[in-house]
């Protein structure tokens, strides 16, 4: 693709409403940004608990069309996959998705969804060791205690600012 058409696809997917919004009976719900550039992020997360894959999927956000863009295009692309592929999933893959040579200035706005939506996994993780399903929760105490530095943890395998 030309860098007109990889910025016309960005704009598109950032202004997409599909998963976009509360999802009612989420497991998880986290929030995560970028506040250096006012990115923010909330990733709803439902598990499907036999086969330990995503049942569903939805995100808020606001911020750059990078960033808003990047959080479509992941939670369209996991939909239905096992939680392991997401764990295993890299920030490099997600730029190159984006378009690397249109977002390689602004990699944390590119990674950010995916770093929230890791973070959602490894909550969903720690309340399963803990005896039982993070159940569904309001979004004042699902996002206590979270920051969005704690949600961007893996940003040591982000690709680096060039």
């Amino acid at each position: 693709m030309t860098r007109e058409e990889i910025i016309d696809f960005l704009v598109e997917q950032a202004r997409s409403q599909v998963h976009r919004g509360r999802l009612d009976g989420a497991d998880v719900v986290v929030p995560g940004g970028n506040p250096g550039c006012g990115d923010a992020v909330t990733i709803y997360l439902k598990v499907d608990k036999a086969g330990d894959r995503v049942a569903g999927l939805s995100f808020e956000g606001e911020g750059c069309t990078i960033s808003q863009a990047a959080a479509a295009i992941v939670t369209e692309r996991v939909q239905g996959r096992p939680l392991a592929e997401i764990e295993a999933m890299d920030y490099n893959d997600m730029v190159d998705a984006l378009g690397r040579e249109v977002v390689q200035s602004r990699p944390r706005c590119a990674t950010v969804a995916l770093s929230t939506l890791k973070a959602a996994v490894r909550k969903y993780r720690e309340a399963q060791l803990r005896g039982g399903a993070a159940e569904a929760q309001d979004e004042r105490s699902a996002t206590a205690g979270i920051t969005p530095r704690e949600a961007g943890e893996d940003q040591a395998r982000r690709p680096s600012h060039r």
